[in-house]
């Protein structure tokens, strides 16, 4: 989830939602501060020489419905891709692989436990995951009982090397074939698995450029030949099974059988359930017949407004539309994003923009994955994702004018938003829910109040909080900075002491933050008529001494500085 943005989606054959990863299953990932060289950091929208943390779930899938909004949401910004979910290969993951294909899915793969993930740690490489052997057998059977086979294709990896490895994954099920160690091999490597160091001995996974220029040997024609030979050895294969193509085999189980094994423990395993076609219709698919797994369309309103802006996308003339917004309506402004990033790129249109004038309670998603020139604003509430992936553009959301309650002390967007937000401008007259602007990398963001988590994984951005907010702030935060107003003085309870510092915002040297805040919580009222921030402005000399600074521990005044330049 770092540097996605519309263009980067729309340009893709398929995307894939990576639940896990089969060689360290249930674990995040870290890349090293010394392996973040400057074009790692401007793709993932970071700061050079700062590590980039992973943790272990996306931090809005937390059931089977919160994947199938994200792959809503996907589908959404570029119709034409394949949407693909990677799990790992244990005890249940067909159960899981049923949920994921009803989510809508169009492509799963199960990973196994051998992967050569140099960077793994060494407890997870000898005793974490299990075969991939296990986890395919399993999705193939579950699938077929519930007759879901034929709308998904199942790919899978982890350890596949050989022409064999393929015809025994084919027939246990596969259609699609992962390999990852084996080509790293073809080009050099030497499995040394000392990835993380950035000191890899050939040059194929390190940042070091001497290292790279002068160690690393690899040309295309190396992974070229070795794919060649694994086709040969499959076909090789496929001739002495007398079939024609790879497509014949896939799922035939019947032409498997267990060989007896030369250890002890090998004379007592059971590979049964693995080829057992028992309680199997037989009308079942063996394979995907399906060019892509097909959903129930309720998007109604989106492609309403697809319709209505061809013309001033195709122009580039911009355009004011309203709408009346139902809280069925998700992922509002994600296709009309991925229609102006498609021609224009993300930002293409900053100078005629789109704007969506919508009134109502909005659903999931809103403004997912927001192109520049895309300005939505809702007189209303809104759900979860508000902002998610958003590289530009603008998104205001208030409450009506009659509305009879402090704005500050209601919530008017949900969890998760701003969710690996790129650019663009976010301002919300009322309180957001948990985990807001989670891996925010370069987005503006005014709220009157925040739950927990909120700035976690930050890389970038701006972010005002006017307001209480909960637990574990700026958790793994390592750019951008925010401001929190501290009116009960418990601040210092909330924040990550481990990562983040927090400093006074005071005239004593710290007077172009203080204007800077000012700006920021005058350009809220101004797009949002908060109540709540006219309070502020009228008596901004008495509550600047109760608004903390936050920032990652690992930034120096001098880096702090230059966000501030960047942000204003």
């Amino acid at each position: 989830r770092f540097g996605v943005t519309p263009a980067y989606l729309v340009n893709a054959e398929v995307l894939q939602i990576k639940v896990a990863q089969g060689a360290k299953p249930g674990e995040g990932g870290q890349l090293p501060g010394h392996k973040v060289d400057a074009t790692i950091a401007r793709l993932r929208y970071a700061k050079p020489g700062i590590g980039l943390i992973s943790p272990p779930p996306h931090h809005d899938i937390y059931s089977i419905e919160d994947l199938a909004e994200l792959i809503h949401d996907l589908k959404e910004v570029n119709p034409e891709a394949l949407i693909s979910v990677k799990l790992v290969s244990h005890a249940g993951v067909g159960t899981v692989a049923a949920g994921v294909v009803k989510a809508g899915a169009d492509l799963i793969t199960v990973s196994g436990h051998d992967g050569g993930t140099g960077a793994s740690p060494l407890t997870s490489i000898k005793y974490a995951g299990t075969p991939w052997e296990l986890g395919l057998a399993e999705t193939q059977q579950t699938l077929r009982r519930n007759d879901l086979r034929g709308r998904v294709r199942l790919q899978t990896d982890g350890g596949l090397k050989t022409g064999l490895d393929v015809i025994k994954a084919a027939l246990l099920g596969a259609e699609s074939f992962g390999f990852g160690t084996g080509p790293m091999v073809a080009l050099g490597c030497k499995y040394l698995r000392i990835c993380h160091l950035n000191n890899c001995a050939t040059g194929v996974a390190t940042q070091h450029p001497v290292l790279r220029k002068d160690h690393f040997i690899g040309l295309p024609e190396m992974v070229m030949n070795y794919f060649t030979f694994i086709a040969q050895d499959v076909r090789a294969h496929l001739a002495k099974l007398g079939v024609r193509s790879l497509g014949e085999i896939v799922g035939r189980t019947d032409l498997l059988e267990q060989l007896e094994g030369v250890t002890p423990v090998q004379h007592r395993l059971d590979l049964t359930p693995l080829i057992d076609g028992t309680g199997l219709s037989a009308r079942s698919e063996f394979a995907c017949t399906l060019p892509r797994n097909p959903m129930r369309d309720d998007a109604e309103l989106a492609s309403r407004i697809a319709i209505d802006t061809a013309a001033a996308v195709a122009n580039k003339t911009g355009g004011s539309f309203a709408y009346r917004i139902e809280n069925v309506d998700r992922a509002i402004g994600a296709r009309l994003s991925g229609d102006v990033a498609r021609r224009h790129g993300d930002h293409g249109m900053d100078a005629s923009p789109i704007e969506l004038k919508l009134e109502g309670a909005a659903g999931q998603s809103l403004g997912a994955w927001n192109a520049g020139g895309v300005h939505i604003e809702l007189i209303g509430e809104a759900n979860d994702g508000v902002g998610k992936g958003m590289a530009g553009g603008r998104i205001v959301v208030r409450p009506p004018a009659d509305a009879p309650y402090a704005s500050q002390d209601a919530s008017i967007i949900g969890n998760t938003c701003l969710y690996g937000a790129t650019d663009g401008e976010l301002y919300a007259a009322g309180r957001a829910g948990e985990r807001f602007a989670v891996r925010n990398s370069g987005a503006i963001a005014v709220v009157e109040g925040a739950g927990d988590h909120c700035c976690e994984y930050m890389t970038g951005g701006v972010v005002a909080v006017l307001g209480k907010v909960g637990l574990n702030f700026g958790a793994g935060m390592t750019g951008g900075f925010a401001y929190v107003l501290d009116l009960e003085r418990d601040f210092v309870d909330c924040y990550n002491h481990e990562l983040v510092d927090i400093l006074r915002i005071s005239p004593e040297g710290m007077e172009n933050y203080m204007q800077h805040l000012r700006k920021l919580v005058t350009r809220h009222v101004e797009l949002t008529g908060s109540d709540w921030g006219r309070q502020i402005l009228r008596d901004f000399r008495g509550l600047q001494y109760k608004f903390w600074l936050v920032k990652p521990k690992a930034a120096s005044l001098a880096v702090l500085a230059e966000e501030l330049r960047r942000a204003a």
